[in-house]
């Protein structure tokens, strides 16, 4: 890999499999994984669907990008961020600067079967399949500014993180 810093940064919607593949690249690269929704979690001690209730998304975005900043500071980590995180900016920079990003993508009909109507979602309330078809339409390229893109689609976490793998030392 050959950024700054020793880090891979996964982004990408939700149900691409940024958690589950950061698991797994981090185990084989040596590396710490961070998982940003996580971090929130933990920081606000609420959960995702609860901070969106109580105190709204902008709330949920201003934690999300300071967070951000704080761990990409360190070196040496995979970061599994939120689908959401590429909507500011100054996000996508501190990325780009702090890491290669790899931005995962899956059809929509991968994305449903991985997500279904998970409660942990907020963004999908009110009908999952909608929502998402909805959300890929809105973010279509909000991810483009990546290094690299894999798609995930029909392919199961080891091909995934085995394929990024083969891209960073390439």
């Amino acid at each position: 890999m050959r950024t700054a810093k020793n880090n891979i940064v996964l982004i990408g919607m939700m149900g691409t499999g940024k958690s589950t593949v950061g698991a797994l690249l981090a185990a084989e690269a040596g590396l710490r994984l961070v998982d940003l929704d996580q971090m929130i979690v933990m920081e606000t001690g609420r959960s995702i669907p609860e901070i969106f209730a109580e105190k709204g998304e902008t709330f949920f975005r201003d934690t999300e990008s300071r967070l951000l900043g704080r761990v990409l500071a360190d070196d040496g980590i995979v970061l599994a961020t939120g689908g959401g995180v590429v909507l500011r900016q100054g996000n996508c920079r501190a990325m780009l600067e702090n890491g290669l990003v790899i931005a995962l993508k899956a059809s929509a009909d991968d994305i449903i079967a991985r997500v279904g109507e998970d409660e942990n979602r907020p963004l999908l309330a009110g009908g999952a399949k909608e929502r998402i078809i909805a959300l890929l339409e809105e973010r279509k390229n909000a991810y483009d500014f990546a290094h690299h893109t894999v798609d995930t689609t029909g392919k199961n976490a080891e091909q995934v993180a085995l394929e990024i793998l083969t891209r960073c030392r390439g």
